[in-house]
């Protein structure tokens, strides 16, 4: 049997690819923001927060770590209508990717903060700053830096998981791939094009995060 490949089919639909991996790079960057800084609230509450505040960010990094993201994703696009909540497909993937980042993105935090040196910390008190300005300043930096590798890793996952959004017609990636494979029957060139894109991005998307860390979030390298 002979199997004759024709990736120029594929290829003619650039327009959608393109399309679609900029609604792709799109969830993840808004995601990895808004996803991170949730992260670091929520590590903030966990550790140093009033008992209520741990309370709801244990239970928050607990359901959202120990449930399917798809099943995230189908909650809020399926399951909040019922409650008179609303959302497009493009909002619900948002939402669902923010809030699937910032329960991991909690725990890698949190990690990285208790291993700051108290001697850190005590020293930033006795210069008279406040609380707020201890966290900021001297235990967030270093905190991030010690995690970073695994913080990026992990917005990798939340970008290669928005796959699944397609399945509530978020024209992402693997949603435009499954339109141009419905529309020429070319299922097996449409899906090695994507994976080969979701490779590219990924590749991308981590050097250039690891090459910002140093340079906009916790400062320089040391070492």
């Amino acid at each position: 049997m002979r199997i004759e490949l024709d990736f120029a089919a594929v290829l003619s639909q650039w327009p959608l690819l393109v399309s679609g991996v900029l609604w792709t790079l799109g969830l993840t960057v808004i995601s990895a923001v808004l996803g991170v800084l949730l992260g670091v609230l929520f590590a903030w509450a966990r550790l140093s927060g009033p008992l209520w505040f741990k309370w709801v960010a244990g239970i928050y990094v607990e359901f959202i770590r120990n449930t399917p993201f798809i099943v995230q994703l189908f909650f809020i696009f399926f399951g909040l209508p019922m409650l008179g909540v609303k959302l497009s497909p493009e909002a619900s993937s948002v939402i669902a990717m923010v809030v699937n980042l910032g329960a991991y993105a909690t725990e890698i935090i949190r990690a990285g903060i208790r291993a700051t040196p108290r001697g850190q910390i005590e020293a930033a008190a006795s210069l008279a700053m406040n609380r707020f300005q201890i966290f900021i300043y001297v235990v967030l930096p270093p905190a991030l830096r010690k995690v970073w590798p695994a913080l990026v890793s992990q917005i990798i996952i939340v970008m290669l998981g928005s796959a699944v959004c397609g399945q509530i017609s978020t024209p992402e990636l693997s949603f435009v791939a499954n339109l141009i494979q419905s529309r020429n029957f070319r299922a097996f060139e449409a899906y090695i094009v994507a994976t080969v894109i979701y490779l590219m991005l990924s590749i991308g998307v981590r050097a250039l995060l690891n090459w910002m860390g140093p340079r906009f979030f916790f400062g320089a390298r040391r070492g």
